[in-house]
């Protein structure tokens, strides 16, 4: 027992080591077949869900494709509202239609903003409308504590959620739309001439990870809800307020590990929590620090409490239609956040421009013997540029800034062009 109890909160301190992350780490790790916990640290704590959201919005278009109200081939328009959402986006212009399949692959792959918001149009009629219809979701799939106020997940301070909730939606895409839950399986997507490639670094390199979404604002920190599966079992974790993309993806790891683990041994739930009396005698400092992250995090200034989330307080089965919480040159902030990323691995270095697709591959590929583990396959993308003569530039996406410039450094000492290529380009 106290060897459970030392390694829940030595996971949890090490999220925890600065007050400020202290008020947003959370995380949980389920049998998707039982739902029997096998780890849990803070799972009832709200904070903001960012691209989880997504998750919801692709919920609810599956019960609409499983209704035969809509089909992969609808189309549904574009309005200057779902065009004039913040990165990530497909760049979508008003007017315009796009399938319900091409929306399905931007969400899972790229996380489009654009995109989500068309299909919340496209059901409801309106975004504000699409919400409450996630709101009520949420609430009959058992999803207490969360509320949605947008198809997205931008920031907006009265859209709320737990790791325990997400794990609830999460087992119910996989059990309820096993048909579906394959597209977050996706690795690559090509939007008009565009290769795009997932978000979801840990699912190309975690042995049985089959997906499903990453999220990040700056309110949050950075999330995650994972899947995968070995002899036979599936679990589902999910992360809250990870400091950088990779070290959240390294943390799901772990848990993940530790789940197949508990499986196998049939152990009783972890958690990482206070301890009992008859532990503490031994683990006094590190309660001790734990304790005193989560105080200063708590004893900050009023002023500074919508980086939090709120006390808890029961769902409505209304929501009515609420502006992001950031105007003017936060908003701008916010926006940014979100593009930068479902994940900090939004840069790309191109490593050549070609007139066929061939030989513009066969670079990206020579570049990525090159560089080895620094990239996988998973990052080749070969950008179509159109005209009276078509370019085929050769990339590698989804490398974090010091990524793309160590990169560069050693393709460079190869004798192999290389060129950065930033997040807004």
């Amino acid at each position: 027992m106290l060897r459970n109890f030392l390694a829940g909160l030595i996971v949890l301190l090490s999220l925890s080591a600065s007050p400020a992350w202290a008020g947003r780490y959370a995380s949980i790790v389920v049998d998707a077949e039982s739902g029997k916990v096998l780890h849990a640290a803070n799972p009832d704590v709200r904070s903001y869900p960012a691209s989880l959201t997504k998750v919801m919005t692709l919920f609810l278009l599956f019960d609409e494709l499983e209704s035969g109200r809509l089909r992969l081939d609808s189309q549904l328009r574009v309005s200057a509202h779902a065009a004039g959402q913040a990165p990530s986006k497909l760049g979508l212009r008003p007017g315009e239609t796009i399938a319900v399949r091409d929306i399905i692959l931007a969400l899972v792959t790229k996380s489009a903003n654009d995109a989500a918001v068309v299909a919340a149009e496209g059901i409801a009629g309106s975004e504000p409308e699409f919400a409450q219809m996630m709101t009520r979701k949420a609430q009959q799939l058992g999803m207490s504590r969360t509320v949605y106020r947008n198809a997205s997940g931008l920031p907006n301070s009265g859209q709320m959620s737990t790791v325990r909730d997400q794990a609830i939606l999460a087992r119910a895409m996989i059990n309820r739309h096993a048909a579906e839950y394959r597209y977050f399986a996706t690795r690559q997507f090509v939007w008009k001439g565009q290769t795009i490639t997932t978000h979801n670094r840990l699912m190309l390199r975690y042995p049985g990870a089959d997906g499903i979404k990453t999220g990040y604002i700056a309110a949050s920190g950075f999330n995650l809800i994972s899947s995968a599966v070995r002899d036979g079992r599936r679990i589902v974790g999910v992360v809250f307020g990870g400091t950088s993309g990779p070290q959240r993806d390294n943390h799901m790891k772990d848990l993940l590990d530790r789940g197949f683990a508990k499986l196998r041994t049939g152990e009783s739930v972890e958690l990482a929590a206070a301890p009992s009396a008859d532990d503490t005698a031994d683990l006094d400092e590190l309660v001790a620090a734990a304790h005193a992250a989560s105080t200063a995090a708590a004893a900050k200034p009023a002023t500074k409490a919508a980086a939090r989330p709120a006390p808890a307080k029961p769902a409505p089965t209304k929501v009515a239609a609420s502006k992001p919480a950031s105007h003017g040159k936060a908003a701008k902030r916010a926006a940014d956040d979100e593009a930068a990323g479902d994940a900090e691995d939004s840069w790309t270095i191109q490593v050549g421009a070609f007139k066929e697709y061939k030989p513009a591959h066969q670079a990206a590929t020579k570049a990525v013997h090159t560089l080895g583990k620094m990239v996988g396959k998973g990052a080749i993308d070969i950008d179509k540029q159109k005209g009276r003569t078509p370019v085929y530039r050769a990339r590698l996406a989804g490398l974090s800034l010091s990524q793309a410039r160590a990169a560069c450094k050693r393709l460079g000492k190869a004798g192999q062009s290389c060129k950065l290529i930033g997040p807004d380009a």
